[in-house]
């Protein structure tokens, strides 16, 4: 390799032995900041972790460095590029040197999170602003409504019950994987479909603000966060998301929306299985990243729930933003074979950026099912889901 295309790269050596060796040393942490001891003295803002979101999401992919080329050294110690076109070149110049096995060369740029060329995961999407959950941990969700023991975990039991539960399960899921902090999270079904009309015709009821509160206070007692679940029924992502307007510009709370309660072709919910297209979660997210920049926030978490592939259309269009993490959440429920196969027949083929998967307490228990995945189990999907949901 000449050395103007050496020129090209950046974070050779000490960084790039971060990426391939240190990663299971890391400590979780979003930016690294110098702290001023004299007034008048220069203050750096915080930045991103670019190395160590890298790692992670490389990690999460289950990619692996070549151990049997000639270029391996190369390649461990050259995958951070200032621009796509370097990474082209140099990837090209490491494939033609590598005697035996093709190289498959990870790159990114300064504005471009890593890749693999010729594999989906990890997904390039713009790097997150500084305090970004993900993927520096790994979220544990409980969801449910208070009013229905049939909808999930939060209405089945008492407050105290379901909080020791919560804090078990974070705990079961942070020794699985002690590299990756556990974050609990509360999901409430904030905006719930409904099989009668109501009042305005959209087939949905809205929570009542004590029972939203109540969920933030239950996630306040552990330290964690919240997600506002919203099923439109016949109305829209438009008209709903706003309306919970003040509780999303809390920095705790993010976002859920479910495709199979969106009725947009006039069916009652319940009856068929609805969807909602890029466009509607373009729009979501791109009302959260005003939300964000408006009132100076860390990034928010939008979740979206998807089981088959009608659920999400033009999965390719979505666009994830660095104010916005965005997660296919694959939540079907049955045999662990059926949950595997659901995972990779729908989530896998269509990157967007992050996954996650719902595991069920009862119908994943429930003969002919055979039981919940183990953490182990969640791990050996590609890629590793990063939000894991119980109901």
């Amino acid at each position: 390799m000449s050395t103007k295309k050496r020129g090209a790269f950046i974070g050779v050596g000490a960084l790039a032995l971060v990426y391939v060796f240190g990663f299971s040393n890391l400590v979780a942490t979003e930016y690294n900041a110098t702290t001023a001891d004299t007034q008048g003295k220069f203050i750096p803002l915080p930045t991103l972790d670019k190395a160590d979101y890298n790692a992670r999401m490389l990690a999460l992919a289950h990619f692996k460095f070549a151990t049997s080329t000639a270029a391996t050294s190369t390649v461990k110690n050259t995958f951070i590029y200032d621009s796509a076109a370097s990474a082209a070149a140099a990837a090209e110049s490491l494939a033609a040197a590598a005697s035996s096995t093709p190289v498959a060369l990870p790159f990114a740029t300064a504005s471009t999170s890593v890749s693999v060329p010729g594999r989906p995961w990890p997904v390039p999407t713009a790097y997150p602003e500084v305090g970004a959950i993900l993927p520096f941990n790994r979220i544990v969700a409980y969801y449910g409504n208070f009013y229905s023991k049939g909808m999930g975990v939060l209405g089945e039991y008492p407050e105290d019950q379901v909080l020791a539960m919560l804090a078990s399960t974070t705990a079961l899921w942070a020794a699985a994987d002690p590299s990756t902090p556990v974050i609990p999270a509360i999901q409430y079904i904030a905006v719930v479909a409904q099989a009668s009309a109501g009042k305005e015709g959209k087939y949905i009821l809205r929570m009542p603000d004590d029972q939203i509160e109540h969920a933030i206070a239950m996630a306040d007692k552990i330290h964690g966060i919240v997600f506002l679940d919203v099923q439109v029924g016949k109305s829209t992502v438009e008209y709903e998301i706003p309306q919970l307007e003040k509780y999303l510009k809390m920095p705790k709370v993010h976002l859920a929306i479910d495709p199979e309660f969106s009725m947009k072709f006039g069916d009652r919910p319940g009856t068929v299985i609805g969807t909602f297209d890029a466009a509607d979660i373009n729009y979501v997210a791109q009302y959260l990243a005003t939300l964000v920049k408006e009132n100076h926030l860390p990034p928010k978490v939008l979740m979206v729930h998807r089981f088959t592939q009608d659920m999400v259309t033009n999965y390719k269009n979505i666009r994830p933003l660095p104010e916005v993490q965005i997660v296919m959440d694959m939540d079907g429920f049955g045999s662990k074979a059926k949950k595997y196969g659901t995972y990779n027949r729908i989530i896998v083929p269509e990157p967007v950026q992050f996954t996650g998967i719902k595991l069920f307490y009862k119908n994943d228990n429930r003969p002919p099912a055979d039981g919940i995945l183990s953490p182990a189990e969640v791990f050996k999907l590609t890629p590793a889901p990063i939000y894991i949901q119980y109901q």
